[in-house]
């Protein structure tokens, strides 16, 4: 029997494994409303490896991967990573501002990060995702719109939706009716 997914008071998560980035910062107000679903591997289409923590905590080494030479300088972060296997990676508590949208907008407001969740699945944007991992944000979200209800169904969106034509991920590979049967 596997424990129950859980958020304390500090908005963190069990069970999952904390990485606190230091990419974060205060929500300008309590309002969370949106959930963004996004996709990364480090190296690109390369799974598993320490790069998306490293990556999340400043820490990538551009030695590692010649790839790494155009992103290790960037601040970024998402609230959780949901691994191949399933494994749920929490970076920053739901009630600060990760830093994963960037130039975004939703229904015609913009700064998404002011008021959205992120959350990675580890892949890209044409791979299909595991069971494990739609088993894992499944869960995830009830726990969540039961914890934020502004985040409805029709509040569930991809990076794709919120940063058209600079962002295509999750991308095809990711099955959004299967997401709303589960």
């Amino acid at each position: 029997m596997t424990q129950p997914l859980t958020m304390n008071a500090d908005c963190w998560l069990t069970p999952a494994r904390h990485c606190p980035s230091p990419h974060h910062d205060e929500r300008p107000a309590d309002e969370v409303s949106l959930l963004v679903v996004h996709s990364i591997s480090l190296p690109p289409a390369r799974y598993g490896g320490p790069y998306i923590d490293q990556l999340f905590l400043g820490k990538l080494n551009p030695d590692d991967d010649p790839y790494f030479a155009g992103i290790y300088q960037l601040r970024v972060s998402a609230h959780c990573l949901i691994r191949r296997d399933g494994e749920l990676v929490q970076y920053v508590p739901f009630n600060k501002r990760a830093w994963h949208a960037g130039q975004s907008d939703f229904n015609g407001r913009e700064r998404c990060n002011d008021f959205a969740i992120g959350i990675e699945l580890e892949g890209t944007d044409t791979d299909h995702f595991t069971a494990a991992q739609y088993q894992q944000l499944t869960e995830l979200t009830r726990l969540l719109q039961a914890q934020f209800p502004a985040i409805t169904t029709e509040r569930i969106v991809g990076h794709s939706d919120i940063a058209p034509g600079r962002k295509t991920d999750p991308g095809s590979g990711f099955d959004w009716a299967f997401l709303e049967r589960l």
